[in-house]
């Protein structure tokens, strides 16, 4: 990308198994940009930077709360070759685009082969972050709490399921000083084919991080309800606070689970164990959630996918808990 002097990179934000994150500037118009770069040099990093990028690019209108797609660029050694939707390449222009990367360069470890993605730049970090720098704030989780159900809801309008959300996975900007949160990384996300329903169509494929999977899910039977399951574990976890470490980073994250001696099972699979199990909701202090607001977490945790919410069902009964809501004074 430094050959054409587009970008100029300020700083690495963020590193996985599926990249690298760096903050960027536009050297014509200095606005931030953020950058990830995905080698694809093996064939399971170029399945996430394709899955990621058909997301984004299907996209034909955006949302305030789902991360922005700037532009994507092919970097094949030296040459550098904008391919997002922006460009508006044909169809068949992308997958030959697909062919190349899944082809027999990417299987040369030492092929500089890498997807570019260029995305609006977040100043507040991840949600995870966000939120345990700050004492708890009932109205901002309500805030953060309809937002997540718009993006979700409008993401599932747009025959998307994400299969990985969670906390980090959501980050923040700011818009005259109020916090927005940004839907991000769709490397295992899934675009369905067709106009259907998007609960009509189902997946086998076992995939997202432990603590925010439904029970369905363990199983390898599911539908894009299992994102309605994970937004309740985040929405419980962040009501509460509640939070575990995580293993492999030792990262404190906010997540809900069953405690089995010194074990922290993940509450899909505890359920997917025991489907009976009542949810003690809430969990810490019964003054922390409304009676409402205990109901919806309910609703949106339900063992049976068919007695768990939909994303458009969620955004319409969001709207209506009393949980975070200014009291009016009264006038008398």
């Amino acid at each position: 990308m430094a050959t054409e002097a587009k970008y100029s990179i300020v700083r690495e934000v963020g590193r996985g198994s599926y990249g690298v994150v760096y903050e960027a500037i536009v050297n014509q118009t200095r606005s931030k940009v953020a950058v990830k770069r995905m080698h694809c040099n093996v064939p399971e990093n170029v399945e996430l930077a394709l899955q990621e990028f058909w997301a984004l690019q299907s996209i034909q209108r955006q949302h305030e709360n789902v991360i922005q797609l700037e532009e994507c660029i092919l970097q094949n050694g030296q040459v550098f070759q904008p391919i997002s939707h922006r460009y508006r390449k044909s169809d068949s222009h992308l997958l030959l685009i697909e062919t190349c990367l899944k082809g027999r360069r990417c299987m040369d470890p030492k092929s500089a082969c890498f997807l570019w993605f260029v995305m609006e730049f977040c100043d507040g970090g991840n949600m995870n972050e966000y939120l345990l720098s700050r004492s708890p704030d009932a109205q901002l989780n309500n805030s953060f709490m309809r937002q997540l159900s718009s993006a979700v809801a409008f993401l599932h309008r747009n025959q998307i399921v994400h299969r990985d959300l969670k906390s980090d996975n959501i980050l923040i900007s700011h818009r005259r000083g109020s916090p927005i949160v940004k839907v991000a990384d769709f490397g295992l996300s899934k675009v369905c084919q067709g106009k259907g329903n998007v609960n009509q169509h189902r997946f086998s494929s076992a995939c997202g991080s432990n603590f925010y999977m439904a029970p369905e899910v363990w199983e390898g039977h599911y539908t894009a309800k299992a994102d309605i399951f994970a937004l309740g574990i985040i929405f419980w976890a962040m009501v509460e606070r509640i939070t575990f470490r995580d293993r492999d980073t030792e990262k404190e994250l906010l997540g809900t689970y069953i405690c089995q001696g010194k074990e922290l099972i993940p509450l899909g699979e505890a359920l997917l164990e025991n489907p009976n199990m009542k949810l003690k909701i809430p969990l810490k202090n019964k003054r922390s959630m409304p009676d409402d607001l205990c109901k919806l977490l309910h609703d949106m945790l339900a063992f049976n996918p068919k007695e768990r919410l939909d994303a458009f069902q969620l955004e319409v009964r969001i709207r209506q808990i009393s949980y975070g809501k200014k009291r009016q004074r009264s006038l008398s």
